[in-house]
């Protein structure tokens, strides 16, 4: 079944969770970051003289390489003007991919009212949406003017994948979900023309996470999927490219199609605390309830990441909100002493039983010993090989900015 192009999302028909916030024992962290809340829980982590871990460093070269003030809205003006070049005698200047989450949401507003841009909004619906997310974003495309566009993925395939990396026993529980956007705007940008994605993320407010947490490539995806999938995965096509992302689709995207991707909210002022204000002020926009929880699948992901892999992500979001002067070092620490209000059991066992299984079944699937993404065929020898490539491919934005630096600069 290819994916189908639908104007208004679905998601699980479940009542809103309400997140509860649970206290947990605080772990020994080992040496930790005498600036942000980073330490030795996270692989590849290492420390200055001063006791600064090399993710400070990143983010200090990130900050550089993209100043805000007017350096950041020369880049954001020449960003536009080059969209609606593109754009010019077409329906769309720009794909942007939206999920109802605040970032997203605020991206596809300023797109709209600050820059007078012409976006087709795209979500990916792989079966865990979080009800107000999507409400978000119904809300929001139509107080816009802006067109919605859903990518439902095939369910079998989803469901698939996602049992299949439950069982490979790593933290990339989401490579599918991942993959799925990354291919659902590639595509829709393939099909409409479009050159340009627009990508509401800031690693000023979401830091960038390390490599062996969150493994992108779609190599390693394949080979899982091999081993433990039972659904066969449909062949690619550019414009229904379904979870096919390997090197070879991107050399396509990029380099024949000459589609790149526009990361706005490196270069503006984003303030967290600011920007709920004004999205709930503009759009009606309503909280889903914690960062990343317009995917209800991220209580799993956060449940498995604690009890399975040690793996505490607030660690570089909020991390990234300490140097960015939107969270204090004290209230991060605070925060991690307690398990993370994304955690709702009832949504989890709402999720298990969504993949078909019971909770005796899944506790099983997950009780087998720990791996990384090296413990399967993959792009890594190959991506280390093609080092200065991918670095001038991101200094001039054919690929994300910080895709050299996630591969390169993120741990191990």
């Amino acid at each position: 079944m290819p994916q189908t192009l639908v104007q208004t999302p679905t998601s699980l028909t479940a009542p809103t969770p309400t997140p509860t916030v649970l206290v947990a024992p605080q772990q020994p962290a080992g040496q930790q970051c005498t600036r942000c809340i980073m330490d030795t829980t996270v692989p590849g982590i290492h420390f200055d003289a001063r006791g600064e871990c090399n993710f400070c460093a990143l983010h200090d070269k990130l900050d550089r390489d993209n100043p805000l003030g007017e350096a950041g809205e020369k880049y954001v003006q020449s960003a536009v003007a080059d969209m609606k070049r593109l754009g010019r005698g077409k329906k769309y200047d720009c794909v942007l991919g939206v999920s109802g989450g605040r970032d997203s949401s605020y991206t596809l507003w300023y797109c709209v009212v600050k820059l007078g841009l012409r976006p087709l909004a795209v979500h990916f619906n792989d079966g865990f949406g979080n009800p107000v997310a999507g409400e978000n974003m119904v809300k929001t495309c139509r107080k816009l003017g802006v067109e919605l566009r859903t990518i439902t993925s095939d369910w079998r395939e989803s469901k698939d994948l996602k049992i299949a990396f439950l069982k490979a026993s790593t933290p990339d529980i989401e490579e599918g979900t991942d993959v799925g956007i990354a291919t659902a705007l590639y595509g829709v940008a393939a099909k409409e023309g479009v050159q340009r994605i627009v990508i509401g993320q800031s690693f000023r407010t979401e830091g960038i996470a390390p490599l062996s947490w969150n493994f992108l490539d779609g190599k390693y995806l394949k080979a899982v999927h091999r081993q433990f999938g039972t659904v066969p995965l449909r062949r690619w096509s550019p414009t229904d490219p379904g979870f096919h992302l390997d090197l070879k689709e991107m050399f396509y995207y990029t380099i024949v199609r000459g589609i790149r991707t526009v990361t706005l909210l490196y270069h503006l002022p984003y303030v967290r605390v600011t920007v709920d204000e004004l999205l709930e002020r503009e759009l009606d926009w309503v909280n889903p309830g914690a960062h990343y929880f317009d995917d209800l699948y991220q209580s799993v992901i956060y449940y498995l990441n604690r009890t399975k892999f040690n793996i505490d992500r607030r660690l570089f979001n909020y991390s990234a909100l300490v140097r960015s002067g939107q969270m204090t070092r004290d209230e991060a620490l605070e925060k991690c002493r307690h398990v993370n209000a994304i955690e709702d059991e009832k949504v989890i066992n709402l999720c298990i039983k969504r993949l078909g299984l019971t909770r005796e079944e899944f506790e099983q699937i997950v009780a087998a010993p720990v791996k990384t993404f090296r413990d399967y065929p993959n792009n890594y020898t190959l991506i280390r090989l093609l080092r200065w490539p991918i670095k001038i491919a991101s200094k001039m934005r054919l690929l994300p900015e910080s895709a050299y630096d996630k591969y390169f600069n993120c741990g191990t």
